[in-house]
């Protein structure tokens, strides 16, 4: 299924992309996907920040003690 999207360019960007074959749907759909991608990514790395913060009062000792309690209770 798909959708459709209508965008305005200038005629002169038209008919150069025309002239040389370019394909509207493949170079806007890559656009869109690389963009998406982006995003997602620059979001996770917000989302890894927070959690590096949070974490950054956390001792390694306390990592470990937490494991190895969490492991026993098994």
């Amino acid at each position: 299924m798909s959708d459709v999207i209508s965008v305005r360019v200038s005629r002169e960007l038209k008919r150069k992309a025309e002239e040389l074959g370019i394909n509207f749907r493949d170079v806007i759909e890559k656009a869109l996907d690389d963009a998406i991608r982006e995003k997602e990514m620059e979001e996770t790395r917000e989302i890894a920040t927070k959690i590096k913060e949070l974490m950054k009062d956390v001792s390694e000792e306390d990592w470990v003690r937490d494991i190895r309690e969490s492991r026993e209770e098994r």
